[in-house]
């Protein structure tokens, strides 16, 4: 989760588009990975509130809200995202390993 949002993060001007993107690629993964048995529902649970962000700051972005409120949106998901993979380590990987 977290790379998925720094990826965002490093964007210098980040679209719409591309949150919704990432979004879409979440939800894709954690729904995999709760299937395969490679997390386990409570982290397919947990990790879907940083999905569900990514698709309110998707919204911002088009409605015009400043790059700088969205990167501090960002910001506030990868503290949520570090804490995530403490309570389930591997999260990360297990998402990123479908790109």
């Amino acid at each position: 989760m977290r790379t998925c949002l720094d990826r965002l993060l490093a964007q210098p001007m980040l679209t719409g588009p591309m949150a919704h993107d990432e979004y879409t690629f979440i939800a894709a993964r954690l729904e995999q990975c709760r299937h395969d048995n490679i997390i386990s529902n409570d982290a397919y649970l947990d990790a879907g509130v940083i999905q569900g962000a990514l698709g309110m700051i998707a919204n911002h972005i088009d409605m015009g809200v400043p790059q700088k409120e969205i990167h501090l949106l960002l910001r506030q998901q990868i503290d949520r995202a570090e804490r995530l993979e403490q309570k389930h380590p591997g999260l990360d990987n297990a998402v990123e390993s479908g790109r």
